[in-house]
Parts: structure tokens; C-alpha cells; sequence
């Protein structure tokens, strides 16, 4: 299983790294100075990483949007930009759960549908190994997705995945590993 698992991983790692060179994230060397910088650099990354979380775009836009307006109520408690981007990091997964309750209230008196707003563009470049692994993504329970999303797109820790989800280390490192089992089983493996 040991060497299943290392598998998946490493497909795992490959495709949000495509990802990420396709949408243009890395960390930042030099640190914004204002609201209106971390708003340049980070709307459309926090976007996408909502994207990857309720797999729809205007939910998650509207999610960054709320996101970006806590962050400027709360601007004058923040201690520097760092504390920022991490505020709406939290805001965003946070946002992205409750739009996840909603949706399932909704279902309960909807018919359910399925909604792949992922763009074309982005898809189109993906080879079939990472399109199976972001469809296999997208059948994991809330938290596995979003510790993986925030460690394999997010490039965050362990430390970084705990603080923006609210859980502990321990639980970040056994989430990733259940999570990675769950999407081996769903790919095929």
C-alpha cells in the first residue's frame, strides 16, 4: 500500500503544481504594503483556491468577496501583511464551508445537479491523469478536500493548513493521509 500511496501523492503534487504555474501562484519574497496590493496580488488566488473548494465561480467569487470585506473592516487590527493574506486564507475556507451547507440545504429541496465551473481554458490543459485526479478531488468529504487544496495548490504546512482550518497538526497530517488513500480508491488504484 506504501508505494500506492506514494503514487497518488506524487500525482497529487504534479497536478496542483500544474495548477499552480497555470494560475500563477507562488509565495510572495516581497511582502504588499496595502490593502490595495494584497487585493492586486491575492483577489484572483484566493479566488481560485475557492474554486477548487466549492467548485462553482461566482460562489466563489462571492466567497473572496466577503473574504476582502472582513478584511478590511478587521485591516487596522491586523499586525502586518502576512497576518493579511492568512486572515483571508481562513476567511476563504471558511466562507467556502458555509457555501457548502447552504448548497446542501438547498439540495434538500431542489433537485441535486452537478456543476462543473471549472474553466475551459485551465481544464483543457490538464492531461488526463490530473483531470481524474481533480474529478476524484471533488468526491472527498469537506475537510480532506481542503487539506489538500491548501497543501498541494496552497503550498501551505502543516502549521499554515491547521491555522486556516481551525484543526490541529496532528489532524492536518492523518486528513492528508485518508484523504490521499480516499483518492487513490476513486481513481482506480
Amino acid at each position: 500500500m506504501g508505494g500506492e500511496s506514494e503514487g497518488i501523492e506524487r500525482s497529487v503534487e504534479k497536478t496542483f503544481g500544474t495548477l499552480r504555474k497555470l494560475d500563477g501562484v507562488h509565495r510572495e519574497t516581497q511582502q504588499p504594503l496595502s490593502l490595495e496590493d494584497i487585493y492586486k496580488q491575492q483577489r484572483m488566488r484566493m479566488v481560485r483556491l475557492a474554486i477548487l473548494l466549492v467548485d462553482d465561480i461566482s460562489s466563489a467569487e462571492d466567497v473572496v468577496q466577503e473574504a476582502f470585506t472582513g478584511l478590511y473592516r478587521n485591516w487596522s487590527g491586523l499586525r502586518d501583511a502576512n497576518a493579511a493574506i492568512a486572515y483571508l486564507r481562513t476567511a476563504v475556507v471558511n466562507g467556502s464551508r458555509s457555501m457548502l451547507r447552504r448548497r446542501k440545504t438547498a439540495r434538500e429541496y431542489q433537485p441535486p445537479h452537478q456543476a462543473n465551473a471549472r474553466s475551459a481554458e485551465s481544464l483543457a490543459m490538464l492531461t488526463a491523469e490530473h483531470q481524474a485526479v481533480v474529478d476524484a478531488l471533488g468526491k472527498l468529504p469537506r475537510r480532506q478536500r481542503e487539506v489538500l487544496v491548501l497543501r498541494y495548490y496552497g503550498n501551505l504546512s502543516e502549521a499554515e493548513i491547521a491555522e486556516s482550518t481551525g484543526v490541529s497538526k496532528g489532524t492536518v497530517k492523518s486528513t492528508a493521509s485518508r484523504a490521499l488513500e480516499a483518492l487513490q480508491k476513486h481513481i482506480g488504484g
